[in-house]
């Protein structure tokens, strides 16, 4: 079997820090807050387009999705509609992704919520792990997932990030730390 080849970008500007995209030909593949091409993982052969004759160039989806992020930074609400391929993933997490994706820009959910939406009422531990499992963070809005109570409650990318995430959506958080609470005014998402 040959290595599935991966390419990187980089996003500008970014208020969470080193943003990095990995794109594999057919759609995004995950977004880190810290990368390096030491970390493509078992089976992905890294390449930087154009950096030697012949290298291909990179997916126009890649290209796409550093533009919606962008905009996103700049406190747009852009519709993140690139393909996108998150590998491994079970069913359970894709089903939990499909759902996260659903959570409106500047609204979000507890994981009870959301497990009762993906119909796995007593199952909010489970979804809170398919939750941890994403792979791309922002495009699948997981930094919208809280606890009942309002408090952050993890986010791969820290504390710190998540409250900065939904501070960019409007959101008052009260801290960073796990006893940051987000404010829940009105919350009716009716997934």
């Amino acid at each position: 079997m040959s290595d599935e080849l991966v390419f990187t970008a980089h996003v500008p500007r970014s208020p969470v820090g080193r943003l990095v995209i990995w794109a594999t030909t057919k759609g995004l593949r995950r977004i880190e807050f810290t990368s390096g091409a030491e970390l493509a993982r078992a089976g992905e052969r890294w390449v930087v387009p154009g950096a030697v004759p012949g290298a291909p160039d990179a997916p126009a989806h890649l290209n796409a999705a550093v533009t919606q992020l962008s905009a996103y930074f700049e406190g747009r609400a852009p519709r993140f509609d690139v393909p996108l391929d998150p590998q491994p993933a079970t069913l359970f997490q894709q089903h939990v992704w499909r759902r996260l994706r659903q959570i409106p820009h500047g609204e979000f959910i507890s994981y009870g919520e959301l497990a009762k939406a993906v119909g796995a009422e007593k199952g909010a531990r489970a979804v809170g792990q398919a939750v941890g499992a994403n792979p791309l963070p922002i495009v699948i809005p997981c930094h919208r997932v809280v606890a009942a109570d309002g408090t952050l409650h993890g986010f791969s990318g820290g504390l710190k990030r998540k409250a900065a995430l939904l501070r960019l959506e409007g959101f008052h958080v009260d801290s960073e730390g796990p006893e940051g609470r987000v404010l829940r005014d009105v919350l009716d998402l009716g997934l």
